[in-house]
């Protein structure tokens, strides 16, 4: 039996494989609101097979978006507007769903990756971002502002509110986005955190505001509500977050209820020197769950169904995560599934698609034609 293929309980969910699409930015919305894109992008991904589908990093506040085309949920104008997307799925498929909520801390106001992704200054028509120190992601960027004490709890208030609505709309899972040196990650980091207050400069100060939006995040919904982390393990800079801190922050993290830990790397400095390659962070998420115990995600590289099915029974994750490999191919599930001899969900209008000689791939079906 594929071990991929097994069923799984992350949390409260109960999820049919071990196979996750990671959140991806898409850059499509106005305003914050979801557009006829994403009816089209998640509704392809919702019917590929995999358990869990992770909605791109919604930003909590227009001054938290990477981009003024970011998604977002800070007003309940966004709630209403998700609802008809995530009704059609609903409808059409048993994927289970969460939401990644984002601040973007000092990488925000930014151009899309297709514009070349760079800082927009605020003589260019961007905003004043903020983060823990006034310290810019690179030279020449935007100098962002240090939050002081109201501007941390305008931050949380953001972020559980953002959360309720979440579970408003009936999602099941909630991801706080603490990875790719974002606001979370921002604290985490030594290289971008350089505050002499409560929440700068030993480790136990700056895990303090994560650890503080996670705990009030996980008393502002439900128990059946999945709440997890997704972190970078590794900033990949000497003297920057790295995976012996990774593994102190995710034990305190289980001890405040984390569902999950979804284990990425890089992104808060520049400088990083990321030694890319077939699942180049799968060793990080096998140490966190092997030194916590907590059920862990693992993303980055994973592009084989061999690959995956063996990250698994090597206990190196608990789930495999995908996103681009899945934007290129967004039935991927289903052809894992045929390699490793496994069952797999389809819509019955897609059923006639199974192969001659994979007959089960789809579990039981009934055709008939006049």
């Amino acid at each position: 039996m594929s071990q991929l293929f097994s069923p799984y309980t992350l949390g409260p969910l109960q999820l049919k494989n071990r196979i996750a699409i990671a959140p991806m930015c898409q850059y499509s919305a106005v305003d914050g609101l979801p557009a006829d894109w994403h009816m089209i992008h998640l509704g392809n991904l919702a019917l590929s097979g995999a358990a869990l589908l992770i909605l791109e990093a919604t930003a909590v506040s227009p001054k938290g978006r990477i981009s003024a085309q970011d998604l977002g949920l800070w007003s309940d104008d966004h709630r209403r507007a998700l609802q008809p997307i995530v009704a059609a799925i609903r409808r059409h498929s048993p994927i289970a769903l969460a939401v990644q909520l984002a601040h973007a801390g000092r990488k925000a106001s930014s151009a899309v990756p297709w514009e070349g992704g760079g800082n927009i200054s605020i003589e260019e028509g961007g905003w004043r971002t903020v983060a823990p120190s006034a310290v810019p992601h690179a030279d020449h960027e935007t100098v962002p502002l240090a939050l002081d004490d109201a501007g941390l709890a305008k931050v949380k208030e953001d972020f559980v509110a953002a959360a309720r609505r979440v579970h408003e709309l009936g999602i099941e899972g909630i991801e706080l986005h603490g990875a790719h040196g974002y606001l979370l990650h921002q604290f985490l980091s030594p290289l971008s955190n350089q505050r002499t207050d409560q929440y700068g400069g030993s480790l136990e100060n700056r895990m303090r505001f994560p650890l503080e939006i996670f705990a009030a995040v996980r008393e502002a919904v439900p128990r059946e509500v999945a709440v997890g982390m997704r972190i970078s393990a590794s900033d990949w800079v000497e003297g920057g977050w790295d995976i012996e801190q990774s593994v102190v922050f995710a034990n305190e993290l289980k001890q405040l209820g984390t569902d999950f830990m979804h284990v990425s790397s890089g992104g808060v400095s520049p400088l990083q020197k990321i030694p890319v390659g077939p699942g180049y962070q799968v060793g990080f998420a096998e140490r966190i769950r092997r030194e916590t115990g907590l059920p862990t995600i693992g993303v980055g590289l994973i592009t084989e169904a061999a690959q995956a099915e063996a990250i698994v029974t090597d206990g190196q994750a608990d789930m495999v995560a995908l996103a681009r490999g899945i934007l290129y191919d967004p039935r991927w599930p289903w052809h894992a599934a045929a390699q490793l001899g496994a069952q797999v969900d389809a819509p019955p209008q897609y059923w006639r698609c199974q192969p001659h000689d994979q007959k089960q791939l789809f579990g039981p079906t009934r055709l008939g034609q006049r």
